[in-house]
């Protein structure tokens, strides 16, 4: 089971629309500079590389994007501790050529311990931490969380029987 960011569908939808800005004023930008270097030769190449208000405002979109992220993912992997893994991203590559990652996960264990219930219950609280961490949760980490609660419901009442057992058993023998 892994912790996803499922702002990544979102991220892309939000996106969308810029995107089509950046291309409709790219194509703008391409046009008019075609046209200025028809009618006038001080048009250098290095002028079509300086970035357009919809690229700067693309990049700028992007880059907030990436921090929010990568901290949503950081904040998975610090809590998860030993049982998260490394994070792994999705990234889209932005008009000025550098890749932003848009989309994450980190790979987490949910599996209960074998035999021990009352560690399972210590893990799960951490699990449940872990995927709770960031400052927003997406539906799958609200999911893991929901998984986490429910093997440590589980191992509670695995715990509570094993005390039952233990209880009715030293009684059994000092009959």
């Amino acid at each position: 089971m892994q912790l996803h960011d499922s702002e990544q569908k979102s991220g892309w939808a939000a996106l969308a629309p810029l995107m089509a800005t950046y291309h409709a004023k790219l194509a703008e930008a391409r046009t008019a500079d075609a046209q200025a270097r028809a009618k006038d030769t001080t048009v250098t190449p290095t002028d079509s590389l300086t970035p357009t208000q919809a690229e700067q405002q693309m990049i700028k979109d992007l880059a907030a994007r990436d921090r929010e992220v990568r901290a949503h993912e950081q904040a998975h992997m610090a809590v998860g501790g030993a049982y998260a893994g490394s994070a792994s991203y999705t990234y889209q590559i932005g008009p000025d050529g550098k890749r932003y990652a848009i989309g994450g996960e980190v790979p987490i264990d949910v599996s209960p311990v074998a035999g021990d219930p009352e560690a399972t219950i210590d893990k799960m609280q951490q699990v449940k931490a872990a995927a709770l961490a960031p400052a927003e949760p997406s539906s799958a980490d609200r999911k893991v969380a929901a998984l986490a609660d429910a093997t440590r419901a589980q191992a509670q009442a695995d715990l509570a029987a094993l005390r039952a057992e233990e209880r009715s058993g030293s009684v059994d023998h000092s009959a």
